[in-house]
């Protein structure tokens, strides 16, 4: 079964919530942020009916502040298994679901109502055999706090394992257009390759969020490179009518790259982060609209 795109917030949390009814044996997430009630409800629901349901969430954001713990106790009591994140990571950023062990669902989306709601976001459906095993075996690693190592024959991208040099390696590839969605705009390595991609003439078109959406300490590298990229010709746009939360590359109109990660260093190198690069037709033909 080829790759499908759930696109938010056109598609609604129907997909996600279909599949957590439709789940038989287990269920396991991964969330950063988890306080929707109808996703609540429905991996109760799993549970209820005898799934296995484990979830890892981030316990608190940077500033201290913990939003999933109504969540975890919710979770906890309806008997689901729930444990924080691997301390290994600065915060584990990555948005991600497995059912039954046969799909997995690739996330630039929060479990939270607003990202179901107001904000372009985007979560990718893989049946591919090696990448769904590949997500439970990173899941069991940091469930147990054991190392994890990716195969290099698979499409998914981890932080910090790889996330830095296969995005950069993404972008060296492109030959004629290459456009981006993201948050953050921080990372040295990733603003070379952009401006080299520029360059050797791929028409760069960037969307980002608003200045001002940036904290104050993160302020000046960020509005410093899209400034860098805007100067040397990229186009930069902001997204009308929508927020933009969604982690998205997409290059020549043929493959493409969704899930978590933002473009900054700390995403690269402190946090635990999960994208998949998919060259499915379906996916390249919305994402191609979308954009």
């Amino acid at each position: 079964m080829t790759d499908r795109l759930i696109v938010l917030p056109d598609d609604t949390a129907r997909p996600l919530i279909d599949a957590l009814a439709g789940a038989r044996r287990s269920v396991n997430i991964r969330m950063f942020l988890f306080t929707d009630p109808d996703m609540v409800e429905a991996a109760k629901a799993a549970q209820k009916r005898g799934v296995k349901v484990r979830v890892m969430l981030n316990p608190q954001r940077r500033d201290g502040s913990a939003e999933n713990e109504d969540t975890r106790k919710a979770l906890a009591d309806s008997g689901a298994e729930v444990r924080d994140s691997s301390p290994a990571f600065a915060l584990t950023h990555q948005k991600s679901m497995l059912i039954d062990g046969e799909t997995g669902y690739v996330e630039s989306l929060n479990w939270e109502t607003r990202d179901l709601t107001e904000t372009r976001d985007y979560a990718v459906v893989t049946t591919d055999t090696l990448e769904v095993s590949e997500m439970l075996r990173c899941f069991d690693a940091d469930w147990t706090q054991t190392e994890f190592k990716p195969d290099p024959k698979s499409r998914l991208i981890w932080c910090p394992n790889n996330g830095r040099a296969r995005i950069a390696a993404f972008i060296d590839s492109a030959r004629q257009s290459l456009w981006l969605q993201n948050e953050r705009y921080q990372d040295t390595v990733i603003i070379e390759r952009l401006v080299r991609a520029l360059a050797r003439g791929v028409k760069l078109h960037i969307m980002a969020r608003p200045p001002h959406n940036l904290k104050k300490d993160k302020l000046i590298e960020g509005v410093g490179g899209l400034r860098i990229m805007r100067d040397v010709g990229a186009k930069v746009h902001r997204l009308k009518h929508l927020k933009l939360h969604g982690k998205m590359l997409l290059a020549d109109e043929q493959r493409a790259i969704v899930g978590s990660i933002n473009l900054a260093p700390g995403s690269f190198d402190e946090r635990r982060e999960l994208a998949i690069e998919t060259d499915a037709p379906e996916v390249i033909e919305r994402l191609r609209v979308v954009t």
